[in-house]
């Protein structure tokens, strides 16, 4: 059953409503009631809460398989947290999340109250309480609604749009040319890996509703990742996800030049801590060669080569939840959207070289919508048939009858 493009829209929008919801790392209760939502509007999801509020949605009708396969993806993105009212027109905000001190100063910001109505303001320095274990800066509010302790507030940025690469967004490392078609927005990271785990999951549905015969899938939705994978690791602690699971960690990394925007989600064969069960990053390769072909060659990325683009890199520019889930002995691999304005820092690359021109400002982060679709489909294969591995065995046998007879000469 192939995806309709009705269906193609359909995912967009869930890109875009979800990716503008407000969320901080443990305050994401905005984006769990748009997938409870989202939720009871289906039949044949099944859902389960753990004791630290991360979410598992599983399909209710599945071919009984000894180790369930889990998509994971975390609901916070960096952002700020009321932790102090000062009097009417100035709160403190601790900020959850990794970001360069430079896109502080003087920054606009906006902040949400329990009811959705908005105020801006902007970061006046550092608070005087202590900056440990997390930032505290002090915010001049505009006037408005007001404020209370717990609610959440990030950077003030233009409304959501799906538009081409711009001049200032093309032709540095790792980002898309102007052909590409590319979605800016709040928060990808890690909001639109959660909106393609559920549009992956909304088709295995119909395909299992038309009778088609659907492995144990099933989706963990973790929180507070930003301030040291919290969600996750109390997942493993609490043994959420059944020993002999395999686990692709879903996530929007900051892409390079050699892992580029518009050449397709990436099989993240590790992060910077640690390299990922090299047996499951293969079975997961393998169904990307069988739906596109063989991996692109670097030069065929972005011109040249098969229709659906797809990537497999090292990535080692950060860490991600599949090194959590590794470290707690799960098979666990990675597959990422390639993210420009990673957390939100425009002109990232200059402002750490110490090149840029204009002082750090945050801005819409981006992914590419042909990237979007793509991880969508792959999830979809993995979920229909994950090999065991990605037939490097069976590769390794074979070189092994041909050539074996050179060390009995």
């Amino acid at each position: 059953m192939p995806i309709s493009p009705d269906s193609r829209r359909q995912h967009l929008e869930w890109l875009l409503e979800l990716t503008q919801i407000p969320t901080a790392s443990g305050r994401e209760h905005r984006v769990t009631a748009w997938i409870d939502r989202w939720l009871a509007e289906r039949t044949g999801l099944q859902t389960r809460r753990d004791d630290h509020g991360n979410l598992e949605v599983r399909l209710a009708r599945v071919t009984p398989s000894f180790a369930p396969l889990y998509f994971t993806a975390h609901l916070d993105h960096p952002a700020f947290v009321v932790t102090r009212l000062l009097d009417p027109a100035r709160v403190e905000l601790e900020f959850r999340g990794g970001v360069g001190d430079d896109y502080f100063t003087n920054a606009p910001v906006v902040a949400f109250t329990a009811d959705d109505r908005r105020i801006s303001g902007t970061l006046t320095g550092l608070s005087d309480r202590p900056q440990e274990p997390l930032k505290r800066y002090l915010c001049q509010l505009d006037p408005g609604p007001t404020l209370a302790l717990g609610d959440i507030a990030r950077w003030h940025l233009p409304p959501a749009e799906i538009a081409g690469a711009t001049a200032a967004t093309s032709g540095g490392a790792g980002l898309a040319s102007p052909s590409v078609s590319c979605v800016y927005t709040d928060a990808c990271d890690d909001l639109a890996a959660a909106a393609a785990a559920l549009a992956a999951m909304d088709h295995l549905l119909q395909l299992a509703d038309a009778g088609e015969p659907i492995p144990d899938v099933r989706v963990l939705f973790t929180r507070a990742e930003e301030i040291g994978f919290v969600g996750a690791i109390a997942a493993c602690k609490s043994a959420v996800m059944p020993p002999a699971s395999r686990i692709i960690a879903l996530e929007n990394s900051r892409s390079f030049a050699d892992s580029p925007i518009g050449a397709g989600p990436v099989v993240r064969v590790g992060d910077r801590v640690t390299v990922f069960s090299p047996s499951l990053s293969a079975a997961v390769a393998k169904r990307c060669e069988e739906i596109g072909g063989p991996q692109p060659l670097a030069s065929q990325k972005l011109s040249e080569g098969p229709s659906w683009k797809w990537q497999r890199k090292l990535m080692a520019g950060g860490a991600c939840e599949a090194s959590v889930f590794c470290a707690y002995a799960y098979q666990s691999t990675c597959v990422c959207l390639p993210l420009g304005n990673y957390h939100n820092m425009a002109d990232l690359e200059a402002v750490q070289a110490g090149t840029n021109k204009s002082p750090p400002r945050a801005a819409r982060e981006f992914i590419a919508v042909s990237d979007y679709h793509a991880l969508v489909d792959l999830l979809i294969a993995c979920g229909q048939r994950l090999p065991e591995d990605g037939g490097f065995m069976s590769r390794i046998e074979k070189l092994w009858d041909k050539h074996q007879h050179v060390l009995t000469e």
